[in-house]
This record gives structure tokens, C-alpha cells and sequence, in this order.
């Protein structure tokens, strides 16, 4: 587990550049549903949107707004997710990252977005359906972190092994019922490190304008870390790519 972290470390470290252009769509899918007229709030180093407002306040603009800055995110997201995998590999198959951008970043994106977007209707579905009984605020986050765990490594099979849709699902599940530890860590990490971080902009940032400063280092530098992560704990359930 440890050089698992090591090797995504490693990967970032030594590609940090590209990296980082890679990771600007996901600041700009962050921001776009912050820019749209809606009721969102920032924490966390993510927006979110207040879906007791959507419920009482909602009308055709508000609804085009949502729909169209979701899509938009969901997009710039995709992009990000898969530009950053093809780094990984391009270094575990000795592949030039040019060309392994140019060549499959379009029909990835399209099915990683696909993806995304299905995970996104499930939370507005469980937010919708538990509102009218009032649990929105439980079922919601246990319906999202269970589906998430379901297909957490098929964005990651679409871009390493060119999976389909639905092969790639079935291999996230598979992947992650066999190994469910790397799922863990990878939550545990992430949790701790956004933790430490928001407590650290709070201090020397102040409460407000550290919301933005988690916002910005989350996008650009904690994100692409676990994408990355994400890609390496896929890769080595390859024999020959695990030395």
C-alpha cells in the first residue's frame, strides 16, 4: 500500500508540469457551477449546490442552468480525469504522451462523461426521492458513496484499457470487492489531506477567502494526485507492470 502511494507520488512529481496543464479543467468544473445563477456554496474544496432551494425556488431559467452547467462540468471534468490517467499510461506502457493524448482523449472523455453524469443523476434521484420524507441529508450521501465505490475504477478501465461502458463498470465492481483496501486508502488519504489543508487556509487565510484558496489547491494539485493514484492501483493488477 505504501509504494502504491510512492509510485503515484513519483508519477506526479516527475510529470508535474504536464500535470498541472492537465488539471485545469478541473478547476474550470468547479467554477463553472459557481458562476451560474443558482444557489450554490463552497466547502470542502468543492462547490455544492443547496437542493432545499432548487425544491422551493426552481423555475425553467433556474432548471436550464443547472442542466447546462452541470453537463459543462461534468465535461471539463471528464477531459481532466482522462488526460491525466493517459500519463500514467504512457509511463507504464513506454508510450509518448503526445501521442496517447491525441489519440484516445476524445472518445475516453465522451465515455467517462457518460459515466460521470449516470453517478450524477443517481445523487439528484436519491436527493429527490428521499427530500419528500426528509431524509435527503442521509440517503443521499450513503446512496453516493456506495455507487461511487461501484464505479471508482471505471473512468480508469476506459482510459487504460479502452472498456466500454458497461465492461468498464463491471470491472470497477469486480476490482473493488477483490481489493477493497485500495478504495480505503484512497478515501482516507483524501479526507485527511483536504482536512489538513482547509484547517491550514483557515489559519492564515481566514474563514471566507480560504474556502476559495481549498477550492484552488484542490482543483490543481490535490485532484490530479488521486486521479493519478486511481490509475497506478489499476495498473498494478498487471503481473508484469507490478515490478
Amino acid at each position: 500500500m505504501l509504494k502504491l502511494i510512492k509510485d503515484s507520488w513519483e508519477t506526479y512529481k516527475n510529470n508535474a508540469k504536464l500535470v498541472q496543464l492537465f488539471s485545469i479543467p478541473f478547476l474550470i468544473s468547479f467554477l463553472i457551477p459557481l458562476l451560474a445563477p443558482m444557489p450554490t456554496y463552497i466547502t470542502g474544496g468543492a462547490i455544492f449546490l443547496r437542493s432545499a432551494s432548487i425544491f422551493l425556488n426552481l423555475n425553467v431559467v433556474g432548471l436550464a442552468a443547472i442542466v447546462i452547467s452541470l453537463f459543462l462540468s461534468l465535461l471539463f471534468l471528464s477531459f481532466a480525469f482522462v488526460a491525466i490517467s493517459l500519463i500514467v499510461k504512457a509511463k507504464r506502457t513506454y508510450t509518448k504522451h503526445a501521442e496517447s493524448v491525441i489519440r484516445g482523449i476524445e472518445k475516453y472523455t465522451a465515455r467517462v462523461f457518460v459515466v460521470l453524469l449516470a453517478y450524477a443523476v443517481v445523487l439528484v434521484l436519491a436527493n429527490i426521492l428521499s427530500y419528500s420524507i426528509g431524509l435527503e441529508n442521509v440517503i443521499t450521501p450513503i446512496v453516493g458513496f456506495f455507487f461511487f465505490m461501484a464505479i471508482f475504477y471505471a473512468p480508469t478501465a476506459i482510459v487504460i484499457e479502452n472498456k466500454g461502458i458497461c465492461a468498464a463498470l463491471g470491472k470497477s465492481l469486480k476490482l473493488v470487492a477483490k481489493e477493497p483496501q485500495q478504495f480505503i486508502l484512497w478515501v482516507v488519504l483524501i479526507t485527511a489531506v483536504i482536512s489538513v489543508l482547509d484547517f491550514v487556509a483557515i489559519a492564515v487565510t481566514g474563514t471566507l477567502i480560504s474556502r476559495y484558496v481549498l477550492l484552488l489547491i484542490n482543483s490543481l494539485f490535490v485532484m490530479p494526485y488521486f486521479v493519478i493514484y486511481q490509475a497506478e492501483a489499476y495498473m498494478k493488477r498487471f503481473s508484469l507492470l507490478k515490478h
